[in-house]
């Protein structure tokens, strides 16, 4: 049984929707905290549709904010309690893209993901276990949980942004070239964005970068 979650909407700025973008949080925000980047991004993308979720879980360490699954080392709990959680929230965001895109009336070739951390975190191990392949995916300072295991579990290849700050104190940057090997070994077309001197946040280069990369993607944005 899957969790629904509540999300913020932004219709697309044209009033002529032709594509989606769906922003994942990270640990202890909430989908407002990303939405805002609609601001930015919409009038580079005019004929995009905005959508931002709530994770499922409250969030152990911020009880105004929300988790995708517990962090053993930043909340105390188990290993096990993080896989538990982890998997019942695969679960909930494969029917909450699922319900979204039936509602918005588009294909998956219309959405683009944009993660940031533990959003990031879900993306990367939950759009390319997807049949059909999204438009894309921007992954911001997050990591691949399970490289090992993603050339012999990928359904589908989107091609994936990556862009991690090189001075980043939650997430290593080192991550951001796990990432990128196993992506690039497992055959997803990826590509790699440093921003320099930037922390756990994302920096004005880092999003011109992701504007461009969704350009691309979404002929319809």
């Amino acid at each position: 049984m899957t969790r629904e979650m509540k999300f913020g909407r932004r219709a697309a700025r044209s009033g002529k929707p032709g594509a989606l973008v769906i922003f994942l949080h990270g640990y202890g925000a909430d989908g407002a905290d990303l939405l805002g980047l609609a601001d930015p991004l919409a009038p580079h993308l005019p004929n995009t549709v905005f959508l931002a979720p709530d994770a499922p879980e409250p969030c152990r360490n911020n009880p105004f904010g929300r988790q995708w699954f517990p962090i053993p080392w930043l909340d105390g709990s188990s290993e096990t309690e993080a896989k538990a959680g982890m998997a019942q929230s695969v679960a909930d965001l494969n029917a909450f893209l699922d319900a979204r895109l039936a509602e918005e009336g588009m294909r998956p070739d219309q959405l683009a993901v944009v993660g940031f951390s533990q959003g990031t975190m879900m993306a990367l191990h939950v759009l390319p276990r997807r049949t059909a392949p999204v438009a894309g995916i921007v992954a911001f300072s997050g990591r691949l949980l399970d490289p090992d295991s993603l050339a012999a579990e990928a359904l589908s290849k989107p091609p994936v942004l990556l862009v991690h700050g090189d001075e980043d104190p939650m997430v290593p940057f080192a991550d951001m070239g796990v990432a990128g090997r196993a992506l690039t070994a497992a055959g997803f077309e990826t590509y790699g964005h440093v921003m320099k001197g930037t922390g756990h946040g994302i920096a004005p280069d880092g999003l011109s970068v992701a504007v461009a990369f969704l350009k691309d993607r979404l002929p319809g944005a």
